[in-house]
């Protein structure tokens, strides 16, 4: 091994290492002496006594990289596992995921063992646990790259014509960084290009065993294969769904673009404009009830029927029970809550008011009626859809709170639709997820069309279930509002 300067002249010798080396007595490179056929003759090596210098270099250069002084401010300390402190509620389970997002975090850069992938919608707090484990490593002086996945295939479409450096020297920075953290992955330009060098970093990181963060707002079935199949190795990464809603916007509704509590007249319906029609004991009502016949050559067909009845004190019961069940679900939603009663019954009026409470208190719900929502998954095959069917399904079946309006008797819908539904209520039930339905199914009808529906709302446990025997509203005109509106408690 002999000394070398790769910057030397007549009058002058940059000095780059140590002047008291035994190596490279100042020079900062060595030459090694090796025949030809070895991989090191004729190559300049940064000598041994420029580790600390080069170490430190590749240190300083991945933080200016990773931009990490904007995000000095995303620690472990002021990450707040209760949410968004706008927000009044949050679900326990919400609650939950982030407490476990931030207890595998934190494990994780205390080891940096295996993968840490962090799952979660917009604004789920993703983005600051892996800011985070940064900047407890770059304080710990492990040298940590953090990019965001679009400015990672930046960088290396840049180094291209980049004069201080090369694409090659660039890509194995990268890949080789003792930490690296991946944040949005999943939103880059997914051309081939950019699909095959995130492949190559991915697959390079898993067989050598590197530690690595993702965090990412796609489902995993939305990722590409290859990649996929290495953030599924269980022994290897610890895969984390945070559930938890929007920190920068609490109050906004789930779903927006399919929940009914959005519109107008939906948001007005509350608890305390229910009118829980006492005033119309013993008064006459007219009612149109719907049947269904066969007429002579066996085809099913309806028939409305008028009749009047009469307001008794055991409908108003019904209503009454009813109502404080829908308020006591609303303050404390676990399990489910059936609601069933004829056509204007008040069944919608209490789902909503359910929907607007939780929102108004700043947790998420989507209420939305049966058919809707069998349609808006359908939209998803639609070619100009720009979401598929996996997101939008997951999506549905995970949301905070869902309600669920007007379900119809089976056999409406097609098969694959009610197939749909019956996943989406089924994952509910076993996640313990608050579910509210209404239908104008009896009880003996919704479990003839329903039976396996039916047998999990028939778990007193988890479920509840009311029937309103109360004939229609009376509809009134403009100008004609009741002053009997009662707080419905």
């Amino acid at each position: 091994m002999k000394a070398s300067s790769p910057t030397t002249s007549n009058e002058t010798r940059t000095t780059l290492g140590d002047p008291n080396c035994p190596h490279c007595h100042g020079a900062g490179y060595v030459r090694y002496d090796v025949s030809m056929g070895d991989p090191r003759f004729g190559r300049l090596e940064p000598c041994a006594c420029r580790s600390a210098e080069i170490i430190d270099g590749a240190r300083q250069r991945l933080f200016e990289l990773s931009h990490l002084d904007r995000l000095s401010h995303l620690t472990f300390e002021n990450f707040d596992i209760q949410g968004n402190k706008n927000a009044k509620f949050m679900m326990p389970q919400d609650m939950n995921s982030l407490q476990l997002a931030k207890e595998e975090a934190e494990s994780f850069v205390r080891t940096h063992q295996g993968w840490l992938l962090l799952e979660g919608g917009y604004g789920c707090g993703k983005t600051h646990l892996a800011a985070a484990i940064a900047n407890f490593a770059v304080s710990t002086g492990t040298p940590t790259l953090f990019i965001t996945v679009p400015d990672l295939l930046d960088m290396l479409r840049f180094a291209f014509s980049d004069p201080e450096t090369t694409f090659e020297a660039r890509f194995e920075e990268i890949r080789n960084a003792n930490l690296l953290i991946l944040d949005d992955f999943g939103t880059q330009n997914a051309t081939a290009w950019a699909q095959e060098k995130l492949f190559q970093i991915i697959n390079y990181r898993y067989i050598n065993k590197l530690p690595t963060v993702i965090t990412t707002n796609l489902m995993l079935d939305e990722i590409e294969s290859r990649i996929r199949s290495r953030l599924q190795d269980d022994e290897f990464v610890k895969h984390i769904t945070i559930t938890a809603p929007d920190y920068r916007r609490p109050t906004e509704t789930s779903n927006p673009g399919i929940s009914m509590l959005s519109l107008p007249e939906i948001k007005t319906m509350t608890f305390k404009n229910f009118e829980t029609r006492e005033d119309e004991i013993g008064k006459e009502v007219i009612t149109t009830t719907t049947t269904e016949k066969q007429d002579r050559f066996g085809n099913k067909i309806k028939d409305k029927e008028i009749t009047r009845v009469k307001v008794t004190q055991e409908d108003i019961k019904t209503l009454h029970k009813a109502v404080n069940a829908a308020v006591t679900f609303a303050e404390e939603p676990e399990g489910w809550l059936v609601l069933l009663g004829g056509s204007f019954s008040g069944k919608t009026h209490l789902a909503a008011a359910i929907g607007n409470y939780r929102i108004d208190l700043g947790g998420q719900a989507v209420l939305v009626e049966v058919a809707d929502l069998l349609d808006y998954m359908r939209q998803t095959f639609r070619p100009a859809s720009d979401v598929s069917f996996d997101r939008r399904f997951n999506e549905i079946k995970t949301t905070p709170m869902l309600i669920l309006d007007d379900l119809k008797e089976s056999g409406t819908s097609s098969v694959w639709a009610e197939d749909k539904l019956y996943q989406i209520l089924n994952h509910r039930y076993y996640a313990r997820l608050p579910t509210v339905i209404t239908s104008t199914l009896k009880p003996d009808s919704f479990a003839i069309n329903y039976p396996g529906l039916w047998n999990k709302v028939l778990d007193a446990s988890k479920q509840q279930v009311y029937v309103i025997d109360m004939p229609p509203y009376r509809r009134m005109t403009k100008g004609n509002k009741s002053a009997g509106h009662k707080k419905a408690r």
